[in-house]
């Protein structure tokens, strides 16, 4: 054969022909191959050096429970008082927590979310703000959301802003899918409604306000009825005017109308001067004669009774009392009157028969004065 060598039959590996004289044999002159056996006997030998109980049954029990108890204590988590928890299983939504520790079923199981909840969201509509600009001053106009029809038929130009923080993380975070495109469209076709129903002119005055609260009411109910989990905080008018081409004209308008609302005042303030006078003077010339009313049938009653109670008297006794009328009637006229006493008899002993008698009272009345 080709690899009997001249000394004998052995094999073309070795020098000797014997069994394991090959060139990895004792004899050979290569190194021997890595044993792989004695290598994972070593590694195990480490690995229970490690373990308790050397590697026991018992031992990895032990450590099976410890991991465990790792993986069962990574379900804990915080909910800040800022936030709400959004608890979800396999990436579904199944419950909401509020602030504090919670609990959820471990990773990969459950997982949560913690969005906050306290911070109050801003969206403008009819305008865009510039920079840090918070008013209309200084902002950009968008008329395609800022014209609105009234309910008289007139344009008006509102600017104004929606703030608006979430009420409910779970539904906030799955039952829509852009948030403040969804705020922004409900209170466009809120305030659209209410300005539709409304005349301009309280729109631009007294009535924006209302206009206000009534846009915040709808907006709410239609975010609702989505399942949105958003609470509105306010909504306020920036800038409400007429378009632009007929600002003038309107304000000639207006003009016109603070006018007759100045003049209707003056009126209002004239007729409450002249008519509670005029009635205060009417209520006294009825009281007035009311007074002479009564006067006069007392008056009357009192000459009726007294001319009677005189009947009676002249009935019985009808000479005396025609003297004693006679005597009172002259009581009452010469009272009123200057009199002089002349005594015919005087006038033959030398003394003027003429009495002074008024001058003699009116000394009398002055020394008594005195």
């Amino acid at each position: 054969m080709p690899w009997t060598s001249q000394g004998g039959g052995g094999s073309p590996w070795g020098s000797g022909g014997g069994r394991g004289q090959g060139p990895w044999g004792p004899g050979g002159g290569g190194a021997q191959p890595p044993n792989l056996e004695e290598m994972l006997r070593r590694g195990q030998d480490k690995l229970r050096s490690f373990l308790p109980g050397g590697g026991s049954p018992r031992g990895l029990v032990v450590i099976l429970l410890i991991v465990l108890a790792i993986w069962g204590a990574s379900g804990f988590y915080r909910v800040q008082p800022d936030e709400q928890g959004v608890v979800l299983r396999f990436g579904e939504w199944v419950r909401t927590t509020q602030p504090g520790l919670n609990y959820h079923l471990p990773t990969p199981i459950e997982s949560a979310l913690t969005p906050k909840v306290t911070v109050v969201n801003r969206v403008d509509i009819g305008f865009r703000s510039v920079g840090a600009t918070t008013s209309g001053a200084g902002a950009r106009n968008v008329p395609e959301e800022s014209l609105m029809l009234t309910g008289d038929e007139n344009i008006v130009d509102i600017n104004f802003v929606v703030f608006w923080l979430i009420k409910d993380a779970g539904q906030f975070l799955f039952n829509i899918r852009n948030p403040e495109q969804t705020v922004k469209a409900g209170a466009e076709a809120a305030m659209r409604e209410i300005v539709g129903r409304t005349n301009i002119q309280p729109i631009l005055a007294e009535g924006r306000r209302q206009v206000e609260e009534e846009t915040q009411q709808l907006l709410q109910t239609i975010l609702d009825s989505y399942g949105a989990g958003i609470q509105i905080t306010q909504v306020q008018s920036q800038r409400v005017d007429p378009p632009a081409p007929v600002v003038a004209a309107f304000r000639d308008v207006q003009s016109a109308r603070a006018d007759l609302e100045r003049q209707r005042n003056e009126a209002e303030a004239y007729r409450n001067d002249i008519i509670p006078r005029a009635r205060g003077e009417a209520a006294k010339i009825v009281q007035e004669g009311e007074a002479y009313k009564r006067q006069t049938v007392a008056q009357a009653r009192g000459d009726s009774s007294r001319f009677l109670a005189l009947y009676e008297q002249y009935r019985n006794s009808p000479q005396v009392t025609r003297q004693r009328i006679y005597l009172e009637t002259l009581q009452d006229v010469l009272t009123k009157n200057s009199k002089i006493i002349i005594d015919r008899g005087a006038g033959s002993t030398g003394v003027v028969p003429y009495l002074p008698l008024p001058e003699v009272q009116k000394r009398a009345i002055q020394g008594g004065g005195r």
